[in-house]
């Protein structure tokens, strides 16, 4: 393998743009926890090393709660990447969250089951700190390129990450409208994984319809109808932000994630 990427994006088909993205190289990798849902992509967008990775795979094989998450991150890792931006498809728990806007979130909840939620699973056990889980520096970038932009956006908010692949029950949106203010299947255990292998990581949520505490219950054909017609607002903050990321970490601790955890 002889090319490298210091930036990893992880998204799906709707995220790829051959007109946008430059392919170099594509590169089948193993790793310790098995192959990784694809091959890995690097190219250049707008000059940028760049390594692309689909998380459900090129033909959407993996449902949320049987991608191997761990094996994704791993495999990045190999390819050089410190930061990971996350394009992902959430639907809302708040009015104000409205369909076609994006959350850079800034706050999870967990509520998946059985997923492989560690990389320290073996003779050292490690615990990190996930009170500020996304990367500081990332989200301000991406905050003050969707402001320039004029991209409709919330500037942070909670995710509250359900196994899939079902969607909830009325009960369930109800009392997670409580706690949250988007609702998906993808965020975790990625974002705990990158922090532990001490990468930087945001998500960019774009909000695709209101969860079923609403009057119309979520339905597959809404959620891709919503997801490519707001597409390219995701491909224009990524474009207009992967240049302005500095290659240096020196203003967020997520190089020093395991350092703190006394790893």
């Amino acid at each position: 393998m002889k090319a490298k990427a210091r930036i990893g994006i992880i998204g799906g088909t709707g995220v790829y743009d051959p007109e946008l993205f430059k392919l170099k190289q594509t590169v089948k990798l193993s790793t310790p926890y098995g192959a990784p849902s694809d091959e890995i992509q690097i190219g250049e967008i707008e000059g940028v090393s760049v390594a692309f990775l689909q998380r459900h795979g090129k033909e959407h094989i993996f449902p949320p709660h049987m991608v191997n998450y761990r094996a994704n991150l791993w495999a990045l890792k190999q390819c050089g990447v410190e930061r990971v931006v996350s394009p992902c498809a959430v639907g809302s728990l708040q009015e104000e969250f409205k369909p076609g806007q994006i959350a850079i979130v800034d706050q999870f909840i967990d509520f998946t089951k059985k997923r492989d939620y560690t990389f320290f699973d073996g003779a050292q056990t490690v615990h990190i700190s996930t009170a500020d889980p996304i990367c500081t520096e990332l989200r301000e970038l991406f905050i003050k390129e969707a402001r320039r932009l004029k991209i409709p956006h919330h500037k942070d908010g909670t995710y509250v990450c359900i196994e899939g692949p079902r969607f909830s029950t009325r009960a369930e949106s109800r009392m997670f409208r409580a706690f949250a203010d988007v609702i998906g299947m993808t965020l975790c255990p990625e974002i705990q994984l990158a922090r532990e292998l001490e990468m930087c990581y945001v998500s960019l949520a774009m909000i695709t319809d209101y969860d079923v505490w609403a009057e119309h219950p979520v339905d597959v054909e809404t959620i891709l109808r919503t997801m490519a017609e707001n597409m390219d607002k995701i491909k224009a903050l990524v474009q207009a932000a992967l240049p302005k990321i500095p290659e240096p970490r020196k203003r967020c601790e997520c190089p020093k994630t395991l350092e703190a955890a006394g790893a």
